[in-house]
């Protein structure tokens, strides 16, 4: 076992190689983009061991990737990628997308500047906390009937811009206009139906949060002025995904998957990597579903965007025109796409699976939007509830070698156990408010416990090395002023 860990090659200060001879059965190398520092994390959770098992999945193109936020994850890691040929017979897993399928971030940007929530930050938490629902099992104040969750499923954020919950320019900032087509609402479960039918515009638990904060450091400030951001503005970020559908999907065909890798004669090293060939009628159906699950969570974070507008505008008294609050993006973290890249010098249709990993697309191409197009693709990085979060932008290179995706935040250094037991007769709280002047209101203290800023690795850190790496570059640096945390 130790030999092993010791053949982890070292190609440059921020790229480490596992060798195909790793393990048997694996069918091209990994690739660990990482510190030294966060190498050592890696090599002490045994992370890479994930990493090893995707390079042996039918049809893996060129490696199995992994981004310096990773960590233990099901089947795949989290920050895992990596992209399979259909045509080579290259598999679709929902263990490479997880189980909150389009976990995601959206950014939005006002009009406001730090100082103008002077004393006024706790009572626009406060405000926000009323606004939108949040904690385990939490339920919006929309009643979905059948016909309109399928509605919402085949159109995603189109569906609630139509509804009243936002504006047109809001689709043209968000991935994929904010439905992935493909959905097939005949693909999901009575029971993953009836699980969506209460949730949309509610934020979960967990990791997932609504944050204000505000532009502490322009480090672009050709990008930075694009996006329509600068030093001492205030933003707003809304990080959650598909609540309880996308869980259910998942479940659902984590079970249909393990029999159809069986019918396929695929030999697995895990079986939490159950899959099928993404050309299959079982890769195709859960293709279908997971695009559903992708499509209620960009549904969802836009009616949340919307509960946001309401709370500004009725605790600061103008509109949200009047604030300045537009989207500047949306990108989605956990999913898997069909996306043409270049091939050995050819443009080839792969299957991508970034699970905690970000879409990191350069200037130029054709699905950033036109607003963008000379500086990149927006890549939103949220750090931990006590330190900061990023800006960037996706490049050239990151489309050459990881398939257009970087990493997606900080990543955990502890489990939520773990967090629980090292927090214990701590006020979280008390603590983030008092030393660096952050309100944080959330539904319970072992969400606290589980997401104090010391269960998570620094994303400075993690963001340097995909920034030195140049697979995406920094633009502006975000700090803290409010969090809820469900």
């Amino acid at each position: 076992m130790e030999e092993r860990e010791l053949k982890l090659k070292k190609i440059d200060d921020f790229r480490w190689e596992i060798p195909r001879d790793f393990q048997p059965g694996m069918r091209v190398p990994g690739l660990i983009f990482a510190s030294e520092d966060f190498i050592g994390h890696i090599r002490k959770d045994k992370t890479f061991r994930q990493v090893a098992n995707v390079a042996c999945l039918p049809g893996i193109v060129r490696c199995s990737m992994a981004m310096p936020d990773i960590h233990w994850g099901y089947g795949f890691p989290i920050g895992g990628v990596a992209a399979f040929d259909p045509a080579a017979g290259g598999v679709i897993s929902p263990g490479g997308v997880g189980y909150d399928i389009n976990c995601g971030v959206r950014l939005v940007r006002t009009g406001l500047e730090e100082a103008d929530l002077r004393g006024k930050v706790a009572g626009l938490i406060d405000a926000l906390f009323r606004k939108v629902p949040c904690g385990v099992g939490s339920h919006g104040i929309i009643r979905l009937s059948r016909g309109e969750e399928r509605k919402v499923l085949e159109r995603g954020s189109g569906w609630a811009v139509r509804a009243g919950y936002g504006r047109d320019e809001d689709i043209e900032f968000t991935e994929e206009g904010g439905c992935l087509d493909g959905a097939d609402p005949d693909s999901v479960s009575p029971r993953a139906c009836e699980r969506g039918l209460k949730q949309v515009g509610t934020l979960g638990s967990g990791n997932h949060f609504l944050e204000i904060q505000v532009v502490e450091e322009v480090l672009d400030s050709r990008a930075a002025s694009v996006f329509g951001l600068a030093v001492g503005q205030v933003t707003v970020m809304i990080h959650c995904g598909s609540r309880g559908f996308g869980h259910q999907v998942c479940d659902d065909f984590l079970r249909k998957m393990g029999e159809a890798a069986t019918k396929y004669g695929i030999s697995l090293p895990d079986r939490q990597l159950a899959c099928a060939p993404a050309d299959s009628p079982e890769g195709r159906d859960y293709f279908g579903a997971m695009a559903c699950a992708a499509n209620y969570a960009w549904a969802n974070r836009q009616v949340i965007m919307h509960w946001v507008r309401e709370a500004f505008e009725e605790y600061l008294g103008a509109s949200p025109r009047e604030l300045g609050m537009d989207l500047v993006y949306d990108v989605a973290h956990n999913m898997a796409k069909f996306e043409t890249h270049l091939v050995d010098g050819r443009e080839v249709r792969l299957c991508v699976h970034r699970k905690g990993a970000t879409r990191a697309f350069p200037p130029g191409h054709p699905e950033v939007p036109s607003r963008y197009g000379e500086v990149g693709q927006p890549v939103i990085i949220p750090g931990d509830m006590g330190r900061n979060s990023y800006l960037l932008a996706g490049t050239e290179q990151a489309m050459r070698e990881t398939w257009g995706s970087t990493c997606h935040g900080a990543g955990r250094m502890m489990s939520r156990t773990a967090a629980r037991r090292a927090m214990k007769g701590r006020h979280i709280e008390k603590e983030l408010l008092q030393k660096r002047g952050i309100v944080v209101k959330a539904r319970s203290w072992a969400t606290l416990s589980e997401e104090a800023p010391m269960a998570y690795k620094d994303v400075n850190d993690v963001v340097e090395v995909v920034q030195r790496a140049g697979i995406s570059r920094k633009v502006v640096k975000l700090r803290p002023l409010g969090v809820i945390k469900g």
